[in-house]
């Protein structure tokens, strides 16, 4: 069942890709943002009146947050690596946030630039406990894209 007119996407169907390729499992991804600063400069027009201007300034670089269970996925973990051992020739790479229908086709496209790893945290482990180990990544970012 494809969205109809007014149907908004719904928050668990998504997924990340790596420079192309799909990773296989997430939990979440969260706080996807990127700014811009704003410029704001005041005039005195000819008749004397003070003048407010707002003006887009630089762009900052971006960053979200993706929690994913501890899996053997080589990509994911190259990737992690790559970026933590400073290897930035291969560690920037291009990924993408997909969100998708109820039959999991694509829908909207988040296009995030020269992608890396800056922070990874692996969740607590105890003896007895009989939850999943979890790995938070922040992905830090220098271009987005809506696509």
């Amino acid at each position: 069942m494809s969205l109809q007119p007014g149907d908004a996407i719904v928050a668990h169907n998504f997924g990340i890709q790596i420079d192309g390729v799909t990773i296989e499992f997430l939990q979440e991804v969260s706080s996807l943002s990127m700014t811009q600063d704003v410029i704001e400069y005041a005039q005195v027009s000819a008749n004397g009146q003070p003048v407010i201007k707002k003006l887009p300034g630089a762009r900052k670089a971006g960053e979200c947050t993706v929690v994913r269970g501890v899996t053997p996925s080589e990509a994911f973990t190259q990737w992690i690596t790559e970026s933590m051992n400073g290897n930035m020739g291969s560690a920037r790479k291009n990924a993408t946030i997909i969100f998708m229908d109820l039959e999991r086709q694509p829908l909207k496209r988040y296009n995030l630039g020269n992608a890396w790893c800056s922070n990874v945290e692996i969740s607590s482990v105890k003896a007895g406990d009989s939850s999943v180990v979890t790995e938070t990544v922040t992905i830090t970012f220098e271009e987005l894209t809506l696509g």
